[in-house]
């Protein structure tokens, strides 16, 4: 009854599950991760134990094939149970119980794990690999993810249809602020198309939470520092003297009235002293 992806990124900085399930919020129940240390999906009849138990396998150096013979010997109910498991380095594993319902059944290899039940054919899977397979190493682990999740949608997916999906992803200091190690976590838990609508959340997410390309920021002087000035007061941000400067491109005035601006709207992660990034800038445009 779901259809999943686990896998780390190209340099194995990040861990992520994708998920997505003819079951009401399946990112409660199925994708598990931990920074460093690897990451998991527990599906049909999932058995929630899976997650912490693995977690700490994975810790402690238990490859991923170890984890999944680990975890499915102690389980009496084994035979319809199914598993992908991702670590820190090497290929990843994937089991499907006996007693799982057909189609059933999953792909592995280096670095990550598919697997889904209940589904409209073996090509669901097969697509799946082959989008991930053929993703750009270099981009981030979330899109590759969400992409080989999207090409098992359309394929068929779960053969009784769609409510929800979810994407979880883990890497060391790329939470919130740089004070945790969730990079993306996002669900969608019920709805008619949810991994299209997953994809629209990705695309906030990166908006909102996406940290800044140096090589793309834009220096707040002249001409600029005067307009985004303007726009910042018309819209209640002004500061002392803020917009009479010649040169505003060291006027610390115009960081602060762009600081409190930006923490209305949620783009603080995309503020650099003295720049500003290229989407903010159209989302202050776009606040006229």
């Amino acid at each position: 009854m779901t259809f999943s992806i686990v896998a780390r990124s190209a340099d194995g900085r990040a861990h992520g599950v994708a998920v997505a399930s003819k079951f009401l919020g399946v990112g409660s129940a199925v994708p598990a991760a931990e920074a460093d240390v690897g990451a998991l999906a527990t599906q049909s009849y999932a058995n929630l134990a899976y997650r912490p138990q693995g977690l700490a396998l994975l810790r402690t150096g238990v490859d991923a094939a170890g984890v999944v013979a680990g975890l499915t010997a102690a389980d009496p109910g084994r035979t319809q149970r199914q598993l992908g498991v991702v670590g820190r380095d090497g290929a990843g594993a994937t089991f499907t119980g006996a007693e799982c319902m057909d189609w059933a059944g999953g792909r592995a290899g280096d670095g990550y794990a598919i697997q889904g039940n209940i589904l409209a054919g073996e090509q669901v899977v097969a697509e799946m690999e082959r989008a991930w397979l053929a993703g750009d190493p270099d981009a981030e682990l979330a899109d590759r993810l969400l992409a080989a999740l999207l090409a098992g949608d359309r394929t068929g997916g779960d053969r009784r249809g769609r409510q929800s999906a979810a994407l979880l992803v883990v890497e060391r200091d790329r939470g919130y602020g740089g004070t945790g190690d969730v990079a993306v976590d996002l669900r969608v838990d019920d709805h008619t198309d949810p991994v299209v609508e997953l994809s629209r959340l990705r695309e906030l997410h990166r908006l909102y939470f996406g940290r800044p390309d140096p090589d793309t920021l834009l220096e707040l002087a002249g001409p600029l520092a005067v307009e985004v000035a303007d726009r910042l007061a018309g819209l209640g941000y002004a500061q002392p003297d803020l917009s009479s400067r010649p040169d505003l491109s060291t006027q610390p005035h115009l960081d602060a009235a762009l600081r409190a601006w930006a923490g209305v709207e949620n783009l603080e992660e995309r503020l650099v002293p003295g720049r500003i990034d290229p989407l903010v800038l159209r989302q202050l445009r776009g606040n006229e």
